[in-house]
């Protein structure tokens, strides 16, 4: 069994404390620790966080393996410092049945960068109509408790009451794309002053807010879970605020890009840019930054969504919507939560791994840096300061905002279960 022995980390970014790693568990915590035979990673000055979670990964594989494979996809999510990822349903085929999670599930295993969760359709062929095989994808070896249209609504209520109903009985959760379609058919971008200076279509506010007014209402009268994906705007802050002051057993994620990014951006043309849900106003960037530290928001979720180059290397119409996201989440939240003074860095840990983890029911992750533990850490230079360079990605493809802009943080060891898959900011 391989011991590895971390010295002189700060656990959660509180004082220096050494970490024993044998085989795949953390053997011991604390001072001046020593270990014959052990491969000692200096860590000075470095944050010890436990191995980041992602409840919202696109990794295309089956059927759009030019954009994206679990294996690239899984590299990328190491790179970036996580050790599992919920790998989402609108895949080709449709991740609407037993075989095709399974299937997902067994390439996770595979590729050995990171675990893998597949995420279950809610309906059949993500078309809105008919419940998919909640049921059969929880029982298969996948063991899906996680569902979701991504990339489509869930616009029916009726479908939506029933899948609530369905998961409830083995505690799964539906994770809602808030796009009322009817109010977004043409849309481009954020609705607002720079959608009517561009002429660019406008996609409003109210379109995410209505679905998820309904949708926590829906959940408190069926008593279920529900999750609320890449939430993006102020309003739709204070309607999950609210909800959860009632009781109601809702969770909501933001992306890294939506605590950055505004839709000024836009003014560019520049198909890099083009995300759903789109780019925000300034005053929702600031609204989601605050509630991602008040806890109304629970997660960071990177919502990576890889594209072949010619999807976005076109005219701003034709360009698909998305962005790479896995290899810079960290660094974008060090960024914009704890250089600004809204997070520490134990607040980082609950929010990109215990919470999606305890979110998506995944064991053996999201768990305390303690005696006993899996081994699944990452370790982070936060001191470093760098130029988001894509062309140095593990993912397959290029579609980052970020290109040029100077970000801080760098991942330097990522550990799945004991064994690395990081060393000092290299792919093992």
């Amino acid at each position: 069994m391989t011991k590895i022995l971390i010295r002189g980390a700060k656990v959660l970014g509180g004082e220096p404390q050494d970490v024993l790693i044998d085989g795949e568990t953390i053997a011991e915590v604390g001072t001046g620790l020593s270990a014959e035979g052990a491969t000692v990673v200096e860590a000075e000055g470095k944050i010890l966080l436990p191995g980041l979670v992602d409840l919202h990964t696109h990794l295309r594989e089956p059927g759009r393996e030019d954009s994206e494979t679990v294996l690239t996809g899984t590299r990328a999510a190491a790179s970036g410092g996580y050790t599992a990822v919920f790998a989402m349903a609108n895949t080709f085929p449709v991740a609407d049945t037993a075989g095709v999670v399974e299937q997902v599930w067994r390439l996770g295993k595979e590729s050995g960068y990171c675990d893998v969760q597949p995420i279950g359709a809610v309906t059949v062929g993500l078309e809105g109509k008919k419940l998919a095989e909640l049921g059969a994808m929880h029982e298969s070896a996948a063991g899906v408790t996680v569902f979701s249209d991504d990339g489509k609504c869930v616009d029916d209520a009726v479908i939506m009451r029933r899948a609530l109903e369905y998961v409830k009985a083995f505690g799964g959760v539906v994770a809602q794309h808030a796009q009322e379609p009817r109010l977004t058919e043409g849309a481009q971008m954020n609705e607002g002053v720079v959608s009517a200076e561009l002429g660019l279509g406008g996609w409003p506010a109210v379109a995410e807010e209505s679905v998820i007014a309904r949708d926590v209402l829906l959940a408190e009268h069926v008593g279920s879970r529900v999750h609320i994906c890449h939430l993006s705007t102020a309003g739709s802050v204070e309607i999950v605020r609210w909800a959860k002051s009632r009781g109601i057993d809702v969770t909501a994620e933001v992306t890294p890009h939506h605590l950055l990014l505004t839709d000024e951006l836009v003014r560019s043309y520049n198909p890099v840019y083009k995300v759903n849900p789109p780019l925000r106003t300034e005053r929702d960037v600031m609204a989601l930054r605050e509630a991602l530290a008040d806890g109304t928001i629970d997660i960071v979720a990177t919502d990576h969504a890889p594209h072949p180059h010619e999807d976005k290397d076109c005219e701003w119409a034709a360009a698909a919507m998305g962005m790479v996201g896995l290899e810079t989440a960290l660094a974008v939240v060090q960024h914009t939560m704890v250089e600004t003074g809204l997070l520490d860095w134990a607040g980082v840990a609950e929010r990109m791994s215990f919470k999606p983890a305890r979110i998506g029911s995944l064991s053996g992750h999201g768990r305390p840096i303690a005696a006993g533990e899996p081994a699944n850490l990452t370790l982070v230079d936060s001191a470093y300061r760098g130029v988001v360079d894509p062309a140095g990605f593990a993912s397959r493809s290029r579609n980052t905002p970020y290109e040029g802009r100077e970000l801080p943080g760098r991942v330097t060891h990522t550990f799945l279960r004991g064994r690395a898959t990081v060393v000092d900011g290299n792919l093992a």
